[in-house]
């Protein structure tokens, strides 16, 4: 759901015991090609890299997915002559796709004609590893941008033309929006009234031709490879340079609204009472992260809160539940990040920050980063459960209908 590029090998039963209810026998293959872009077993040891290899280009071509290889348990003590296995060299990088000329030139024209134009930066964006041409397309055009949530950093939050700040507002009265690898989904409200103009036009930027025109129609669709579709855009605005003017009433009533939502941010973080609001706690994490740490976010309120108060300057810098909001991976990506930062010897830290709910699905792995040594800084939101669970007096007036789980199952 996330199109991230993985490949998954998992063991199953012997083959010779088949249909004979052999140990967790089950139809591996069958129920992932349901899930992931490629599901296969090998015929043979000899076949292995064969399969491998194809597993590996199909995570990575067109749009990035999961890839499942099934290796029966017969495999691991079977031994053939080395000279019959077919080996295969790696895959040649992802082909770099672009968008037509003709597309591209209304592309343009309908963005110099919008009124009250937005770009929206998705998690697309940070894996085309477009931030360079992204953000020569805002600060040369002078366009307001909204990031999604893992496409933060593609261009720094702080950036003056980011209007984050100013999300629903953004979104419910631009009348030209531009989609850097983002989709149409929850997330983003499916493109619909209330919350969209009914006719906004889309500008649609995507590696995927099945995601163009879904749920909206998309008045230019731009499909190809989104680094290179931006560089595209780029060159058009060379040959007739234009920008969008800052002193519109639309980047007026953008950077007001901005204010006043800073400033109530800032008043519920600057509160003490006890226990503490998320404002308060994520307002004093803010201040001391790293610019260059790893963001891990998980939870519920602790994950969208956080989201709109710590800062991603970087782009690929920032895991969250993703697209389908899985509970449970927040320590995972958080060892899977810092094994990579020790691999590269950065000396970056990564900062974990889980509700006190997500922390419980996989709070066991705690033993795994202390094992291993790893550079992770672990904060757990202690709300009392998904999103704010029973307070003090709702829970001793519970108490007083009797023993706690009986109250709870039947009330």
């Amino acid at each position: 759901m996330s199109r991230r590029p993985l490949i998954v090998i998992g063991g199953s039963s012997e083959r010779s015991q088949e249909t004979m209810g052999a140990f967790q026998e089950f139809p591996q293959v069958e129920a992932c090609r349901l899930y992931s872009k490629f599901s296969a077993r090998p015929s043979s040891i000899e076949t292995i890299p064969s399969i491998i290899e194809k597993a590996v280009r199909s995570s990575i071509y067109g749009r990035p997915g999961a890839c499942y290889v099934d290796i029966p348990a017969d495999f691991v003590n079977l031994q053939v002559n080395v000279n019959s296995v077919r080996y295969m060299e790696c895959c040649t990088p992802p082909p770099v796709s672009m968008a037509e000329t003709s597309a591209i030139c209304m592309a343009a024209t309908v963005i110099r004609n919008a009124k009250k134009p937005l770009l929206i930066i998705g998690k697309g964006a940070a894996y085309a590893h477009a931030e360079e041409g992204i953000r020569k397309l805002v600060e040369r055009c002078k366009l307001p941008f909204l990031p999604t949530p893992m496409g933060k950093g593609v261009i720094p939050d702080n950036h003056p033309n980011c209007v984050a700040a100013a999300r629903s507002r953004a979104l419910q009265f631009a009348d030209v929006i531009v989609l850097f690898g983002a989709r149409l989904n929850w997330i983003l409200h499916f493109g619909l009234p209330p919350r969209y103009q009914p006719d906004v036009k889309f500008i649609q930027v995507d590696i995927c031709a099945e995601e163009l025109g879904n749920n909206v129609k998309p008045a230019v669709t731009l499909l190809g490879d989104i680094n290179a579709v931006t560089k595209q855009l780029l060159e058009q605005f060379d040959k007739t340079p234009w920008q969008y003017p800052p002193e519109s009433s639309w980047w007026k009533t953008l950077r007001e609204k901005m204010k006043s939502n800073e400033a109530a941010s800032k008043e519920l973080a600057s509160q003490k009472s006890l226990p503490m609001n998320y404002y308060t706690v994520f307002y004093h994490v803010q201040e001391q992260l790293p610019r260059d740490c790893f963001v891990v976010s998980e939870g519920a309120n602790t994950m969208d809160i956080g989201r709109t108060v710590l800062q991603n300057y970087l782009p690929r810098h920032r895991l969250d539940a993703g697209t389908f909001g899985t509970m449970g991976v927040g320590l995972g990506f958080a060892i899977a990040a810092a094994i990579l930062a020790k691999a590269r010897n950065t000396g970056q830290r990564v900062i974990c920050v889980e509700g006190d709910s997500a922390f419980g699905f996989s709070g066991m792995e705690v033993e795994t980063i202390c094992r291993y040594n790893l550079p992770i800084i672990l904060l757990v939101v202690n709300n009392n459960g998904i999103y704010q669970g029973f307070d003090v007096d709702s829970w001793q007036e519970m108490l007083k209908f009797g023993d706690a789980t009986a109250v709870i199952f039947t009330g």
